[in-house]
């Protein structure tokens, strides 16, 4: 069977060489063999699932494990991607239909190291034009009033980001499972995609209600623990000078 490089795969898919090696790495795509260690042949089969793959992801339907186990899975395909396309649905409509080119969302603020990580997590990547649209868009943009409102890179560092990105993708995770073991597993088929349709949405509000219903108190539960530890702190010297002192006294001999 012919075998191709990368790049024809690229060509052919219309999907960026940069995007394909993502999407290596996330284990939605392999190599039909390799001949060295930058070296990769790949089957002309997957330029479908490419077209397949990018095609959700532009509808905004991120989370790129659903859409591996339902491409993986042919006898389960029909009602995961239904689910993937009800989850898609929802999502677009939030995104918008507005686009910004590279050059744009660098002139509002953001820069090329950011761009760089955003697209490696798989949180802004651009389109096959090179544009940004959707929620990929709507993350730069965010990013962007962050950085006219004056809290700079140094102050949101990508090493706290990543901890962010870790915890939402554990609750994306849960979701999942929710959708797949209860909604997709348990639901007549012809519902599906009104079931996880009305499932997405209320999942999103339910993100804000207990987000907004936590954040009070567990700010103020990290403000007590911070002072517990400085009181802790400024008590050890105060301490230690006592203790000094009372060696020092001299002790009073019996009579």
């Amino acid at each position: 069977m012919e075998l191709v490089r990368i790049g024809e795969l690229a060509r052919r898919s219309r999907v960026p060489v940069a995007t394909i090696k993502f999407y290596v790495r996330a284990g939605l795509i392999a190599p039909a063999r390799k001949t060295g260690q930058t070296m990769s042949w790949y089957s002309p089969k997957v330029v479908e699932r490419l077209k397949a793959i990018k095609e959700l992801q532009e509808r905004q339907f991120l989370p790129l494990d659903v859409i591996k186990q339902a491409l993986d899975r042919d006898e389960e395909a029909p009602d995961e991607l239904a689910a993937a396309e009800a989850i898609a649905g929802v999502l677009a409509k939030r995104g918008g239909r507005r686009s910004r080119t590279r050059d744009e969302v660098l002139a509002r603020g953001a820069s090329a190291i950011e761009l760089q990580w955003l697209a490696t997590a798989g949180l802004a990547v651009p389109g096959a034009d090179g544009a940004y649209r959707g929620d990929d868009l709507a993350l730069l943009s965010t990013l962007g009033a962050a950085r006219r409102a004056g809290i700079r890179a140094d102050m949101l560092p990508f090493d706290i980001m990543q901890a962010y990105l870790m915890a939402l993708h554990a609750l994306v995770e849960v979701e999942l499972r929710l959708f797949r073991d209860g909604v997709i597993r348990k639901a007549d088929r012809r519902d599906v995609a009104r079931l996880t349709t009305a499932a997405t949405k209320l999942s999103e509000r339910l993100v804000v209600i207990v987000r907004r219903k936590l954040l009070l108190p567990t700010l103020r539960q990290l403000i007590e623990e911070e002072l517990d530890v400085e009181d802790r702190t400024l008590r050890k010297p105060a301490d230690r000078v006592r203790g000094q002192h009372q060696r020092s006294r001299p002790r009073r001999r019996a009579r």
